[in-house]
């Protein structure tokens, strides 16, 4: 079903009051939450608000509560989450750390002690559209084994990149694990197995099945053993950074709460590199772009397609499942 994105945020801001945030809080967790399923992204959208409302109910989400400055170092800043809705820390964070680029040409935050950030993506966006260069990353609770492992050992620890550019902001959004679990959800409750190999059996065969990937938290790392070496130096600094838990720690409650992130941004007029970034990017993209394919396949780069599914989705309304919307439907 699709609904209307003027619908929706009214009706997740009305569940976000009753669920005790303040009015301000509310209309932006609504926004960052629709965002997401507007621009093609509803398992960290739509499909997380019943799972969100969870966490609140249980106490690991405190509506009242934000990410508040512990230390400052010039740019770098060190950031308490106090346990707040995590997309709420990450955007502020995120907006701090570009007022210091703009400061310092670099800025810098470490948070510690916040909650799962829904949509990386959000925050990637939110740097390009201040015309930063955005780099963020988190760590999760251990949902994916060390190459070799038959256990999870590892977060899917997700990393974006954003590179603002006149003609089309670059947005890489990316897990450590070939399908994020909010992918692999939507795929278990379309009845669906996924397109490609996601993770391993209890056999340590590989997998196509949501069910049991999810069922023993063995999601396959990108690259094989890269995946799981880059998944796990995130979560190291994530960890040293910000002074807060690390993967293993987290995982310690069964529950996914008490995560640890970075926020970077460059500011290009700072550093002196807006005389030339649009030009050279504009060249990468065009000979990427030229690219000869084996089928009729579109090349594409990192988020060239949201422009386009928002304005589509804005136009014809949000897709969301229709068992998701009844239990949006059904915290009013």
């Amino acid at each position: 079903m699709r609904i209307a994105y003027n619908e929706v945020t009214p009706i997740l801001n009305e569940i976000f009051i009753k669920y005790g945030f303040s009015k301000e809080k509310a209309d932006l967790c609504a926004e960052l939450f629709a965002k997401a399923s507007l621009e093609g992204v509803p398992s960290h959208g739509l499909d997380r608000v019943p799972v969100f409302l969870k966490m609140i109910r249980n106490k690991l989400v405190f509506p009242e509560k934000q990410a508040e400055l512990k230390d400052a170092f010039g740019f770098f800043e060190r950031w308490n989450g106090n346990l707040g809705p995590g997309m709420l820390n990450a955007f502020i964070c995120m907006d701090r750390t570009i007022r210091l680029s703009k400061e310092f040409g670099i800025g810098m935050i470490a948070l510690q002690n916040t909650n799962h950030w829904m949509r990386a993506g959000n925050y990637g966006w939110q740097a390009a559209a201040a015309g930063c260069i955005g780099i963020c990353f988190t760590n999760t609770k251990p949902n994916m084994p060390a190459w070799g492992g038959s256990e999870p050992k590892l977060g899917n620890n997700p990393l974006v990149i954003a590179i603002p550019r006149k003609s089309g902001h670059i947005v890489l959004d990316m897990a450590m694990s070939q399908f994020s679990y909010g992918k692999m959800n939507t795929y278990l409750r379309a009845g669906k197995e996924m397109p490609f190999e996601a993770g391993f059996d209890h056999e340590g065969k590989l997998s196509k099945s949501p069910a049991e990937i999810i069922e023993h938290e063995l999601a396959l790392p990108i690259g094989l053993w890269k995946g799981a070496g880059l998944s796990l130096v995130l979560d190291m600094l994530a960890t040293i950074l910000s002074g807060g838990q690390s993967t293993h720690q987290v995982g310690q409650s069964g529950e996914e709460y008490g995560l640890s992130q970075v926020f970077i941004c460059l500011d290009p007029k700072k550093l002196g590199m807006d005389t030339w970034s649009d030009e050279k990017l504009d060249g990468i993209v065009a000979d990427f772009k030229a690219s000869a394919t084996f089928t009729d396949n579109e090349i594409r780069f990192p988020g060239e397609k949201i422009p386009e599914i928002r304005k589509e989705n804005m136009e014809n309304g949000i897709p969301v499942a229709e068992e998701v919307w009844e239990k949006i439907l059904g915290e009013r």
